[in-house]
């Protein structure tokens, strides 16, 4: 079919097509903005996760040694309540046969329950000093806390070593700690411990200065007098001991309800207790310490109860107001802090959800990787040993003539090297150059060369499957090999791939697609993946006879049995993988010949490679969701959708899109867990890559030094890829259309042999 070229003066308006494509092409920043976003979202999860289990040692100071020289004696020698009221440092004292009951570290899940319900039923009041990333986690426990009438306060959110941090981390940590109080308990407090202190006289200098500060800001400084070391797990007796005061004093009493195994606290508690009653103590919280200090009005001092402790107003920042009740350390939050407490313990929550179901999918996604690698190895080793033994034959040497037909839309820089290299095939062929309304001379180019055996039939700009359809239609003889027009065949490819057809039951043939550009960065990786990611798995689909696809740039088809499935669709934008599907469910074999190679020219940028992957990926979904009856058909088509689809999802669509799980889970183990295991691991599946690409490689008799690019294609280029299988999955979601896309060509690969 001929048609008119519009005159050069003229200026063509936009097809349907084209339009349709620019349409197409504006929606889909949208998406990729939305992939990234999930790609995102997933990042924030985890490091959130990670930040949040960033969780308690063993409790020992970082820094020790350090001078006292810039702290006040009467800091130094006084009790372990310090305040600056009015700017001026003041200590309070717990009285005599008066227990101030503190905890450290806590919330955990599985002792301070139990801590709790021991002090409910002793009905002893406490004040637990909690680490932010734990109320942040376990909310509720704070809630019962809070309601139990316990007094809280901040321990940081990540127990650290404050006297190391800058002024802009001592904040964050207060304040990120007083928003999971809000969040929790809708409540901030005004109390202070910092992790790793204990007496006021181990202060220095480097520790005085943060706690002035915090003093300023309204917060109190709680230390304590006596520390049961229960965290040293010496022994319930031990820890009964270690934390009674001497000579009936009062004491500021250190306890741990988290931070490690507890169980010996919990044993010592209810005996520790029962122990200071009996000696005649009782017990109150830090603020009611406070508010005995205000009642004496007694002056600071080492001997008693000394100065008074309101705390100075401020806000979340630095809690405000004057302690008069039990719980007067805490303040109602409202406003801005509650709805950003309740949206970081709502954040906390999914993230403590999802990181565990993720873990659950990581597994799923590492057993499934392994077992493809292995189920690849050993089928790809079964195949190459059936079709390369001596004997094997397909039957009788096919040697009738066969129609080629090259599709070619605006292929000026590669069509001659294309038709140069199917003039020298050592099989008779005519080749059908169909020209799908090209505006660089395509069709002139492919004219002009002269060749006998070459037909050039012109359409109107259409696509790439009525292109080829329109060359089935005026083919000469009943096999017929399609390929692309940026494709070079050696002089023996087209002799080889259709030996196949010599078993009837044989109905199209795949090719071995091979990267010609592959001399720059890109292309070695493209090569690395065509030949261990595309044959491997071909090898794989051939023997248990569900071949998903037959590359466009080579591949040979009876042409009764293209016609009998309805030619090439439109339907989906991988017209290769529809028919593919629609041989098999029409009851035709589809196998591989590994000897019948092809030189195609990858895309030779980033965009260019984004935009052929989104097609095709995409293009897959589309055609396995067209075929998806098949999975309750009977007889051929029923094999394909309970044996090849199921199998083509799990290993191209469900694996990938989960694969960046085994990557982020490496980052998130090196960062927060253990950088060495977390690297072997890495290690250790890119070794397995390793050993399956190279086993790929010798199968093709290809070079091994592209693998040396294997580990910068691990970290780069399968990101990459991933992220145009999530791209895809996202449109696909999201009901999006897209048009087939034409890459831009160089011509580089001129000859097989250039391919090098």
């Amino acid at each position: 079919m001929t048609t008119t070229t519009p005159s050069r003066g003229r200026r063509r308006a936009p097809s349907r097509m084209e339009r349709a494509a620019g349409k197409a092409a504006a929606l889909q920043k949208p998406r990729v903005i939305l992939a990234l976003l999930l790609l995102l979202a997933l990042i924030c999860v985890m490091l959130l996760d990670g930040y949040l289990r960033a969780e308690v040692g063993g409790d020992q100071r970082v820094r020790t040694g350090a001078s006292s020289s810039d702290v006040p004696d009467d800091v130094l020698d006084g009790g372990p309540i310090v305040t600056f009221r009015g700017g001026q440092a003041t200590t309070v004292s717990v009285p005599d046969k008066t227990i101030a009951l503190t905890f450290d570290d806590g919330p955990n899940p599985t002792w301070t329950p139990q801590v709790l319900a021991i002090l409910e039923k002793y009905d002893v009041p406490a004040t637990f000093f909690l680490v932010g990333s734990m109320v942040s986690r376990y909310p509720g426990i704070v809630e019962d806390m809070v309601e139990q009438g316990h007094e809280v306060g901040i321990h940081t959110f990540t127990h650290v070593d404050l006297s190391y941090q800058s002024d802009a981390r001592v904040r964050r940590e207060m304040e990120q700690t007083q928003l999971a109080l809000a969040g929790a308990a809708g409540i901030t407090t005004t109390l202070f411990r910092a992790p790793y202190s204990s007496e006021t006289d181990a202060i220095d200098n480097y520790s005085w200065p943060v706690y002035k500060k915090l003093g300023e800001d309204g917060y109190t400084s709680v230390f304590v007098d006596t520390d049961s070391d229960d965290w040293k797990r010496p022994g319930v007796s031990k820890i009964v001991q270690w934390a009674t005061p001497k000579k009936n004093k009062g004491a500021s009493v250190l306890f741990h309800d988290a931070g490690g195994e507890r169980s010996q606290t919990i044993k010592a508690l209810p005996q520790y207790i029962e122990k200071m009653r009996a000696k005649g103590y009782t017990f109150t919280t830090i603020s009611g310490v406070m508010e005995q200090g205000r009642g004496t009005g007694q002056q600071p001092g080492a001997g008693g109860p000394q100065g008074t402790a309101d705390g100075s107003q401020g806000t979340a920042n630095g809690p405000q107001g004057t302690a008069n009740t039990l719980q007067a350390a805490h303040r109602e939050a409202t406003g801005a802090i509650l709805y950003e407490g309740k949206a970081l313990v709502a954040a906390v929550a999914v993230a403590e959800w999802a990181v565990p179901t993720l873990s659950v999918g990581l597994l799923v996604v590492g057993v499934a990787v392994i077992g493809r690698f292995g189920m690849m190895l050993v089928l790809a080793r079964r195949h190459y040993r059936l079709r390369n033994r001596r004997r094997f034959s397909w039957g009788p040497t096919v040697t009738r003539p066969v129609s080629v037909i090259v599709p070619a839309y605006n292929e000026k820089e590669c069509i001659a090297n294309t038709l140069a290299s199917l003039a020298q095939s050592t099989h008779p062929i005519e080749i059908i150059v169909v020209d799908d309304g090209s505006t660089d001379g395509t069709a002139e180019i492919a004219e002009s060369l002269g060749m006998p055996n070459v037909r050039v039939i012109r359409q109107t700009n259409a696509g790439k499957p009525a292109a080829l359809n329109n060359g089935v239609r005026n083919a000469a003889y009943d096999i017929v090999v399609m390929m692309d027009g940026d494709t070079v065949f050696e002089p023996d490819t087209v002799r080889q791939l259709v030996q196949p057809f010599a078993d009837p039951e044989v109905g199209a043939i795949a090719g071995n697609a091979k990267v010609g550009n592959r001399t720059t960065l890109i292309g070695a990786w493209q090569h690395i993946e065509y030949v261990m990611g595309f044959n491997l798995d071909r090898r794989m689909y051939d023997l248990l006879r569900c071949m998903p696809t037959i590359p466009g740039a080579i591949g040979a088809f009876r042409r009764e049995a293209v016609l009998q499935v309805g030619g090439m669709s439109e339907d989906t934008l991988a017209e290769d993988t529809d028919i593919t599907i629609a041989m098999h469910r029409a009851g035709w074999r589809v196998v591989y010949q590994e000897h019948a190679r092809a030189w195609t020219e990858a895309p030779g940028s980033l965009k260019q490679l984004w935009s052929q992957r989104y097609r095709w990926s995409y293009g897959t979904m589309q055609a396995l969701w067209k075929h998806r009856k098949s999975l309750t058909d009977k007889g051929p088509s029923g094999r394909f959708g309970r044996v090849g689809m199921p199998l083509v999802v799990l290993f191209q669509i469900v694996t990938p899109v989960f694969a960046p799980l085994i990557d982020v889970f490496t980052a998130y183990s090196m960062i927060f867990i253990d950088f060495k295991a977390a690297l072997l691991a890495w290690l250790a599946v890119l070794g397995v890559q390793l050993v399956c690409a190279a086993y790929a490689f010798r199968l093709d008799r290809e070079k091994y030094r592209y693998l040396l690019m294997m580990p910068l294609q691990q970290l780069a280029y399968r990101q990459m890829m991933y992220l145009v299988l999530i791209h895809s999955c996202v449109t696909a979601l999201t009901g999006g259309r897209l048009r087939w896309q034409k890459l831009k060509r160089t011509g580089e690969v001129g000859t097989p042999a250039g391919a090098g």
